[in-house]
């Protein structure tokens, strides 16, 4: 199957490739009941030395660049408590940690969780972590601007590979919260 966007050899139905995902990723998928059907989020095979954005782009398409978004683990504290979630933004964006993160959260400080807190909680490994399959009760942040591409580019749950899931799925994800500014520039 040819991939809705980007330059790769092919695109598989997720449903179709549960094994090269993570366990959690996997088991997002084999559960899924948005009004997108499974099939329509799609994973396409990666080499994890292209993963820096530029070298990424050139090699898989520039169109990319607009079209890709990053999934990030931010810690937000108040009073000793500590809670999870996940921050959905395109790209080209930041995440606004300190303004639309703390406050959404109710935080007295948030910050960008550790590599260890953010693998370790959700059982992916470290720059492919994916808004698919996160922990349950999380909170799943997603950017508006995300939400409107007809597909978006974001990581598998492992480094190789990546998934193209329809932007509107992304709104129905358990947990997700669709906010207007969550990504900065």
């Amino acid at each position: 199957m040819r991939a809705p966007i980007g330059d790769f050899d092919t695109a598989t139905p997720a449903p179709d490739c549960l094994d090269e995902l993570t366990a959690p990723v996997a088991d997002a998928v084999r559960i899924w009941q948005g009004a997108v059907p499974a099939d329509r989020i799609l994973f396409v095979d990666t080499d994890p030395r292209w993963v820096d954005t530029a070298v990424f782009v050139e090699h898989y398409g520039r169109d990319l660049l607009e079209r890709s978004a990053n999934c990030v683990v931010v810690a937000g504290k108040r009073g000793g408590e500590t809670t999870l979630a996940a921050c959905l933004v395109l790209s080209t964006t930041r995440v606004d940690v300190n303004g639309v993160v703390r406050r959404q959260l109710g935080a007295r400080k948030a910050s960008f969780a550790s590599m260890e807190t953010a693998t370790g909680e959700t059982g992916m490994e470290y720059g492919g972590i994916t808004p698919l399959g996160l922990p349950t009760g999380w909170a799943v942040l997603v950017d508006s601007a995300v939400v409107d591409l007809p597909y978006v580019l974001v990581g598998s749950g492992r480094r190789r590979g990546k998934l193209l899931i329809p932007g509107k799925a992304l709104a129905e994800l358990p947990g997700a919260l669709v906010l207007e500014g969550l990504g900065t520039t």
